[in-house]
């Protein structure tokens, strides 16, 4: 049975005089308040469910608010309105809809839907979809629909070519959908307030429907959202917003942090309640999250605390590299499970980037840990990284047909579906591999000639590929693939998907450069065969990824509103964790900072925080420093703590007096919160360690960026002096030694 309601959450429930902000931090109970209120409006204050909206973000908090609703007041709460932005207002425009020009059969587009539309469209106004990305244009345009910029507008303000285009594309776009009798998930939002301005007398109606407004995440609404909620309220005055400043962490996708900060001033006869009780974490894990957060400016200020005083320390981690961080947590939750009463799946590891994922599979691999990657799929089952394994199977073996039938695919090359068919009945009858058969496609006599080209051309690729495929690193092999198919560009059409999906490729070709370092090439075959037999092991059914009984993998962005005893919060390095795109963006380490704080506040028990001194990005060890946030974490709950890889000087800080950041290769400037992960530094005379070779000293540097080589002279007699490609040494920096 659950704890009666506290004297702030009571509150808050019971209010009835005016505009409410509750501001409820993490952990203190605001589903229950929210339900709490709308059952106390029914059953108290006599307002039937019909005349109550309640608005979320998602399906599942709906549902689940009108599962507890219907637990408090005894009976499911026929008539209320509880669901989506989305999806209440969809119910309002299904009945309004021939006011603006729609028939209440209208189809809503999904994304699928509006690239195919905004292609078509590009298409016939001649431009060429390489210059003018069409997910691209997408995304200009949604962005402007969430900022409720006209296309008029967009014109007027358009930076640069794609932006020119857009705006005029956006036009268009909006004519088309109304000509098909569409909307798009942004129109949903849209298309209510466009029928209220023109239309006040729906307005008025709605005003007087609905005597209660409820909304949750509030800290998450972006401007149209927050104009339909404040309209539908301004009748009855009864809006109750609940939400966090401190968990805004969505303004990449339009949420306006703004609609919570100025509450008082557009709503100036509104009353505060903050939620301030924690029922979740230990007050060791609120000290931490409330003096990182303590450190924004764009907020209204809060502290969290709880009944359960002390707890662990918080336990700052540093590791030698991505690997040794992932290899740690597999040590330590092992060592959690087996001598205290936590199962893996009461534990987590939560990071910036999802393509920091592919360390942790590997390592709870090799440890046979279960675990299970949430709110993504496994790193080598992204489309991306199957993409360009075909590509390598199809080098290592030629007569893989279900490697041809995808790597022919990507990119496209003008080879339709009914000429692939064509060539498998070829190749079926002359019971030849379809690579084989690709390459004489000329005397297909039932294919067109672009057809037999483009099957010749592919081939003819693939053989160039093939050069030196016997004894060639799987890295330099994959670097190979990249360049000659430009994956880069292909993979840039997507937009901001497109972004993050290369930075998976740049991981997927770290993990072949890191393998190939460790691996005898003639161990298992060919380098590019033992490779490829290692990925897909991960990826076999064998492979522990996706049990449910696992340590959870994910996202910070995906935990949110989640919650495990043991939370690991890894990658916290300057660069990585805040991005550095975050310093280019007003506001940017300001959210950064709010999602350290969601993260940090899924503990209940316990809470790491880990940095690597160096981690690969695109084949390449880079030096790592520790992120700034970690310095506003309060010396007296931190635990420092370092793995077996990391030698010399202890963690950065000492308690009480901050000091900076001590680093060998390359000397930081006088601006380390500029510095980023980005830029890779040696210099001579550095002392380095190999992990085949040992340590050494940089006697000399030639080339740079990708051909950058690095002369060492190494302490052990055997191996000498040494000239390496440093995209594919694996240096670590000698801390022994600096």
């Amino acid at each position: 049975m659950k704890p009666p309601l506290n004297e702030s959450q009571t509150t808050a429930v019971q209010h009835r005089s005016g505009p409410l902000l509750v501001l409820a931090g993490a952990g203190s109970g605001k589903t229950r308040v929210l339900t709490a209120r709308i059952a106390h409006l029914v059953r108290e204050a006599g307002i039937p469910p019909y005349q109550i909206f309640a608005v979320t973000f998602t399906n599942r908090a709906a549902s689940e608010m009108r599962r507890r609703v219907g637990e408090l007041l005894g009976s499911d709460p026929a008539g209320l309105w509880i669901g989506t932005f989305h999806s209440l207002s969809a119910r309002i425009l299904r009945r309004e809809a021939e006011l603006l020009g729609f028939t209440n059969r209208f189809t809503i587009y999904d994304d699928a839907d509006q690239l195919s539309l905004i292609k078509r469209l590009l298409e016939r106004a001649g431009y060429a979809p390489k210059a003018f990305p069409p997910r691209l244009v997408r995304t200009i345009i949604s962005n402007a629909k969430n900022h409720m910029r006209p296309p008029e507008e967009l014109a007027g303000e358009a930076q640069g070519p794609v932006e020119r285009v857009a705006a005029e594309i956006f036009m268009g776009y909006n004519q088309a959908l109304a000509a098909q009798n569409a909307m798009d998930f942004d129109d949903l939002l849209l298309h209510p307030l466009t029928l209220f301005r023109e239309h006040p007398e729906r307005l008025a109606a709605y005003q007087q429907r609905f005597r209660s407004v409820l909304v949750d995440e509030f800290q998450d609404t972006n401007r149209a959202q927050y104009l339909l909620v404040r309209q539908l309220s301004e009748v009855h005055r009864d809006l109750c917003a609940v939400g966090d400043d401190d968990q805004s962490i969505y303004g990449w996708r339009g949420a306006d942090l703004r609609n919570m900060l100025n509450f008082e001033r557009d709503f100036p006869d509104g009353t505060i309640f903050k939620l301030e009780e924690n029922y979740r974490s230990t007050q060791m894990v609120l000290d931490a999250a409330n003096g990182v957060i303590a450190e924004n400016v764009d907020r209204l200020g809060k502290t969290l605390f709880t009944s359960r005083p002390g707890g662990e320390p918080v336990h700052v981690v540093t590791t030698a590299d991505e690997r040794d961080e992932a290899e740690w947590f597999a040590r330590e939750f092992r060592e959690r499970s087996a001598t205290e009463h936590y199962v893996f799946a009461d534990m987590a590891i939560l990071y910036r980037t999802n393509a920091q994922s592919r360390a942790f599979e590997e390592a709870f691999r090799r440890a046979a840990i279960p675990h299970r990657v949430v709110g993504s799929v496994s790193f080598f089952a992204r489309r991306e990284v199957r993409d360009l394994i075909a590509y390598l199977r199809l080098l290592a073996n030629p007569a893989d047909d279900e490697a041809f039938l995808r790597a022919v695919r990507v990119p496209k090359r003008g080879l339709g579906a009914t000429s692939v068919r064509n060539l498998q009945a070829v190749a079926s009858q002359w019971k030849r591999p379809l690579l084989d058969t690709a390459g004489i496609a000329d005397r297909i006599t039932d294919l067109r000639p672009p057809a037999k080209n483009g099957f010749i051309a592919f081939a003819k690729l693939i053989s160039d590929l093939a050069t030196n495929v016997e004894t060639a690193s799987a890295a330099a092999m994959l670097e190979r693939v990249i360049t000659a198919i430009d994956y880069e560009s292909y993979l840039g059409e997507e937009g901001v998907d497109g972004v993050e999906r290369m930075e998976h490729v740049q991981e997927f070709l770290a993990s072949a450069a890191e393998w190939s370092e460790e691996i005898e090439p003639d161990e298992q075959g060919t380098p590019l065969q033992g490779f490829l037999a290692s990925a897909a092991l991960t990826t076999s059914d064998e492979s522990v990824v996706g049990d449910p009984d696992g340590v959870q993998l994910m996202t910070v962005h995906t935990a949110k509103g989640l919650e495990w005893p043991i939370v690991a919060i890894t990658g916290l390095e300057d660069g990585l964790f805040p991005l550095s795109r975050s310093l280019e963006t007003p506001g940017g380490i300001e959210e950064e900072r709010r999602l350290l704080y969601v993260a940090i506040t899924r503990a209940r028990d316990r809470a790491y925080l880990s940095w690597a001194r160096a981690r690969r990005r695109g084949g390449q060890l880079l030096p790592g420093i520790p992120s700034r946030f970690i310095q506003a974490v309060p010396a007296e709950v931190i635990e420092e703590r370092r793995s077996s890889g990391v030698f010399g000087a202890d963690w950065f800080r000492k308690p009480g007096k901050p000091k900076a950041v001590s680093t060998s290769i390359g000397a930081l400037d006088a601006h380390p919160e500029m510095e980023s992960q980005d830029v890779p530094r040696y210099i001579k005379g550095e002392r380095v360690k190999h992990r085949t070779f040992g340590s050494g000293t940089i006697l000399g540097l030639a080339g740079s960026g990708r051909d950058l080589k690095v002369l060492i002279s190494f302490d052990d007699e055997e191996h000498a002096t040494k000239q390496l490609l440093v995209a594919y040494a694996g240096l670590e920096r000698d801390w022994d030694a600096a």
